[in-house]
């Protein structure tokens, strides 16, 4: 592992500079899941909800997360995301809510950041609108799975 990149020698926090870097396609995608009561994923499933539709709901949620990231994440860049796909799945043998998020963009930084925030707003938005029928939820396994481009190279998750 390198020196953390958003201190300076003096360890104040900076902002990374990537103006010296050449643009390249770059995508980042991470994964997460939102375990349930086995009551609570069979509403999510048939969408009898008083909050409305959760899968719906939570991935325009991902999508707006991963657009709001610079404003969440203090020395975040903000970027020109190109792409933001978020899918969220019921899996009912775990009474489990899996997502997965992926960001694309031509840029000079990569779109890890964007990806997490993605899945992670998506996951806070199942555990809002489920909240009153199920106070066990728990966000779980929330981590990067891929990344390509930029200086760095490609990250595969074993």
């Amino acid at each position: 592992m390198g020196d953390l990149s958003h201190f300076d020698d003096r360890g104040n926090a900076r902002m990374v500079d990537v103006s010296a870097k050449d643009a390249t396609e770059r995508s980042a995608t991470a994964r997460g899941r939102v375990l349930v009561s086995a009551e609570t994923m069979a509403r999510i499933g048939d969408a009898t909800l008083g909050k409305g539709d959760v899968i719906t709901v939570a991935q325009l949620a991902g999508i707006m997360g991963a657009k709001r990231t610079p404003d969440l994440i203090p020395l975040c860049h903000p970027l020109p995301l190109d792409a933001v796909r978020v899918d969220l799945s019921c899996d009912l043998a775990d009474s489990a809510v899996d997502i997965t998020a992926t960001c694309r963009l031509r840029g000079r930084t990569g779109v890890e950041m964007e990806a997490l925030t993605a899945v992670a707003v998506a996951a806070l938005t199942v555990y809002d609108m489920c909240k009153s029928m199920d106070r066990a939820i728990r966000i779980t396994d929330i981590r990067l799975i891929r990344k390509s481009g930029g200086r760095s190279g490609d990250f595969e998750a074993d």
